[in-house]
């Protein structure tokens, strides 16, 4: 009588480097922290008043929850309501970030819609990306104008949310991958 070894029984080993530990890792940077950077302003349409501004809004277990947080927050307007919030706020990018400040994910928010953006694959196109921004932002030191100098920075800071902590990277890919037509 001949026993066959079933496929289900792992060395104990292996689960413990391919599931436990990397569980524990990530555990250890948990929870998320969601925040808003936007420009603010008491004064509504003014801007030379305006300022940018980045609010923290809450802490999540999960990158989907925390998504889904965000995404309701900002649809709701809930972004700017708490003692010393600021009349006008206009949200530009949302933030997800670790217990270590390492990036998640993050997108630009447009018309109350958050686009998430896909993280850099390789390190070459996060290399590619910090030049380009660099560029912008080289450029908006030099403009003499203060709303162009702003929006100039704030597409560098647009093309920066791509630079997702490398830890996370096939997580927020995987996250913003469409599903399949079977």
């Amino acid at each position: 009588m001949t026993f066959s070894h079933p496929d289900a029984f792992r060395p104990i080993g292996q689960i413990l480097a391919t599931e436990m530990l990397p569980a524990l890792h990530r555990a250890q940077k948990l929870p998320l922290r969601i925040s808003c950077i936007g420009t603010a302003s008491y004064v509504g349409g003014d801007e030379a008043g305006s300022f940018d501004r980045t609010i923290v809004l809450e802490e999540c277990p999960t990158p989907e929850e925390a998504m889904r947080v965000a995404s309701l927050r900002l649809s709701r307007g809930d972004i700017c309501t708490g003692p010393g919030s600021f009349p006008h706020f206009r949200p530009r990018i949302m933030l997800i970030q670790d217990r270590d400040h390492g990036l998640v994910l993050s997108g630009a928010v447009r018309a109350g819609v958050i686009f998430w953006q896909q993280p850099v694959a390789t390190d070459a196109e996060a290399r590619r990306v910090v030049t380009e921004a660099s560029a912008l932002r080289g450029m908006a030191f030099r403009t003499p104008d203060p709303a162009e100098a702003r929006t100039l920075r704030y597409r560098a800071a647009t093309l920066e949310t791509r630079l997702v902590d490398p830890f996370w990277r096939e997580t927020a890919a995987e996250l913003l991958r469409l599903p399949q037509a079977a």
